[in-house]
């Protein structure tokens, strides 16, 4: 038996692959969108209670500070759609090579980045 292995490994020092960073981007979006659900849906329950509620909600929106969160939050879904189609094609056995793995990743990214930047500045 080999007893130069290290006895604890530091996590900070292990260089991740591509396709483990999407992924543990993936988790990390899936539970912010989770914790953003309550805000989300008081939101939504605003915006349709009545026209005071609605205009409220909208003069509170104007905050760059809030502009932001929500960008943030867009990120979010959009990443976490896009990795989840990578990994339900990834299941059908399709792209599962290293090479085809990292440029899905690669893919992933630069479609959520630019659909997060599309949309935010449609919205904004």
């Amino acid at each position: 038996m080999n007893n130069n292995r290290p006895k604890h490994l530091a996590l900070h020092q292990i260089k991740l692959p591509l396709p483990g960073i999407v992924s543990i981007l993936h988790r990390i979006s899936g539970l912010l969108l989770f914790f953003a659900l309550p805000f989300l849906l008081m939101m939504l329950q605003y915006s349709l209670r009545s026209i005071e509620t609605y205009t409220q909600l909208m003069g509170t929106l104007v905050h760059p500070l809030l502009k932001l969160i929500l960008l943030g939050l867009l990120w979010a879904f959009l990443h976490h759609f896009c990795a989840g189609l990578r990994l339900l094609v990834i299941d059908l056995d399709y792209g599962v090579r290293l090479a085809q793995a990292r440029n899905s990743s690669k893919v992933v990214l630069a479609v959520s980045m630019l659909l997060t930047v599309w949309i935010g500045i449609i919205l904004w």
